[in-house]
Formats: C-alpha cells, sequence, structure tokens
C-alpha cells in the first residue's frame, strides 16, 4: 500500500469527509429522537398541570394563552375546564433571582386567585440547600392561601414565608415567580 503525501489538499478534502459524514450522523439522530423528546417534554407540562389544578376533562395545553406580567414579558396561562366550566388555572411562572439564577415553576390557582398547589419545573439552586424548595415543608405553606391577603415574602422582609434555612434568596425567588403568576392572572382580568 502507498503513502498518501500529506498536503494540503488531501488535508482538505480529509477533513471535509468526515465533517460531511458527521453532519449527517447527527441529522438522522436528531430527526430520530425529535418526536420523543417533544412527547416527553409535552407529558412533563402535563403531569405539572394535573399536580396543580383541580381535576379536568379539558386538554389545558391546547387552550393555552398567554398574559403580560409588569416586566414587558409574559406567561403561558393553562385553563383547566370541567364540564365546560374553568376550575383554576395553571401558570408556567419563573424569576431569574435563584442562588443559581433562573428557577421555573408551575403554579396552579382556583378562580378566586387561591393557590391550589405549586411544582418545581427547573433549577439550578445549590443541592441540600435550595433545593430543599422542592419539599412539602417550604412549599405546601402556600397552598390554599390567597395572595390578596398572604403576602408573598419571606419572614425576614416582613411576610409569612418560613424560609428554607441558609437559602433564603432560593426563597424570595419561589415568592417572586408565585407572585409574577398572581399578578399576570390578576392583571389579565381573569375569573
Amino acid at each position: 500500500m502507498a503513502n498518501t503525501e500529506s498536503t494540503f489538499k488531501n488535508m482538505a478534502l480529509s477533513l471535509t469527509l468526515i465533517s460531511l459524514v458527521s453532519a449527517a450522523c447527527l441529522g438522522f439522530v436528531y430527526e430520530l429522537t425529535r418526536e420523543p423528546i417533544a412527547l416527553s417534554a409535552l407529558n412533563k407540562k402535563l403531569d405539572a398541570i394535573r399536580q396543580v389544578v383541580p381535576e379536568f376533562d379539558n386538554n389545558p395545553n391546547s387552550e393555552m394563552f398567554r398574559l403580560p406580567t409588569d416586566e414587558g414579558d409574559s406567561l403561558e396561562i393553562y385553563p383547566a375546564k370541567k364540564g365546560g366550566e374553568i376550575v383554576g388555572y395553571a401558570v408556567n411562572t419563573w424569576s431569574q433571582k435563584g442562588f443559581s439564577g433562573l428557577i421555573t415553576l408551575m403554579a396552579g390557582f382556583r378562580t378566586n386567585g387561591t393557590i391550589m398547589n405549586i411544582t418545581i419545573l427547573d433549577h439550578k439552586e445549590t443541592p441540600g440547600l435550595g433545593t430543599k424548595m422542592a419539599e412539602p415543608e417550604f412549599k405546601n405553606q402556600f397552598n390554599d392561601k390567597n395572595p390578596a391577603e398572604f403576602i408573598l415574602k419571606v419572614e425576614k422582609d416582613g411576610g409569612p414565608v418560613d424560609a428554607i434555612t441558609a437559602a433564603t434568596i432560593s426563597s424570595r425567588a419561589f415568592c417572586d415567580a408565585v407572585q409574577r403568576a398572581y399578578n399576570a392572572l390578576q392583571k389579565g382580568g381573569l375569573k
């Protein structure tokens, strides 16, 4: 077998061929996994909606709409209906004020504005500290509270929320995200 001379032309041709094969493989894998990933994300969202609103018989995802926030962006609102009547709203809300940045929640509200339940969708908080916001001892203190009367602030800031020990920033971010959701619902005039 003869040795191929290492020239710029041969190296460029080899690199181009390797790049094309790699791109084709990546494209094939992307197409193969795109639908299952989208279905998994949808199921995760629907499961979160089921956890935070009363029992419903509609498809909240197909009836999703957006409401503006005071900060100039908007939040996704998922109406839950039973027999054609609205029984609650699931709000995909977030806050950038977490210790490690973005915290995403699904907050469920009854039609009178009372919080039914809250579930954490995503966060990067410190394990063992900020991650405790997903535990019932913290997040359940918001259940059955109406933010019109229940101030969504930690005790250090003059509110009634019992913050997570050594994770006050995460607790404040959680409160901030829930307050954003409530404000958007109220501003939207939803009943």
